[in-house]
């Protein structure tokens, strides 16, 4: 998976929430945090943009580093 560069913010538990994301050159701003679960040492975010796409992104806590897990259709 490749890695992106996220801009992130703090939520409610200080826990990094992405804001923006940079995907093959393409800036896509998140317009909402449609879900977001645990695992092991991962976060996952299902999200939408403001482009009205959705993706799956995961953020490994100990290396911070983000990537996408998958872009939906529709």
């Amino acid at each position: 998976m490749e890695p992106l560069l996220v801009e992130v913010y703090l939520g409610q538990k200080g826990e990094p929430t992405p804001r923006v994301f940079t995907h093959d050159g393409v800036r896509h701003e998140v317009d909402r945090i449609l879900d977001r679960w645990y695992r092991q040492e991962m976060t996952y975010f299902r999200l939408s943009t403001k482009g009205g796409r959705r993706y799956v992104l995961r953020l490994d806590e100990e290396s911070q580093r983000w990537e996408m897990v998958m872009q939906e259709e529709g």
